[in-house]
């Protein structure tokens, strides 16, 4: 089954990537939302509480970005070096989209949930992608 596995790790890195760009998309957006968007006569970016739940986003991509960055350049790396880079980006992707998700959707408000912003169409996608091909926790196993 190495064809298999190889295939299937060439895959995770691929998705984390598509991942990393949803992520990118929803921190941007949330930024942009919190600037525009003025409650209590102040734009909502000026909060320094959700100026720092933005920031703990910021720092979750770009650790999943070069979680993704090491799987893609492991695609053609030995079994055992391919297989823990890939499993490695699944727990780091899937926990960061997650995170990012969760906020992008709670600091859009009831925006966040629906047809008019892309917000919601990326959370879906970012939990589709955390399942497929296994969950955080199988690739926490798996090596």
């Amino acid at each position: 089954m190495p064809a298999i596995e190889k295939t299937v790790d060439k895959a995770i890195a691929a998705m984390a990537s598509e991942a990393v760009g949803c992520m990118q998309v929803l921190l941007d957006t949330t930024i942009a939302y919190t600037k525009q968007r003025i409650q209590f006569g102040k734009p909502l970016a000026d909060n320094q509480v959700l100026r720092h739940r933005m920031a703990s986003m910021a720092v979750k991509l770009e650790e999943a970005r070069a979680s993704a960055l090491n799987a893609v350049l492991n695609v053609d790396a030995d079994p055992v070096a391919r297989g823990l880079a890939a499993s490695s980006a699944k727990v780091k992707v899937g926990r960061a989209g997650r995170f990012i998700a969760e906020q992008a959707v709670q600091l859009h408000g009831g925006m966040g949930v629906t047809e008019e912003l892309n917000v919601g169409a990326y959370f879906k996608r970012l939990m589709a992608i955390d399942v497929i091909f296994g969950s955080p926790e199988f690739h926490l196993q798996r090596h």
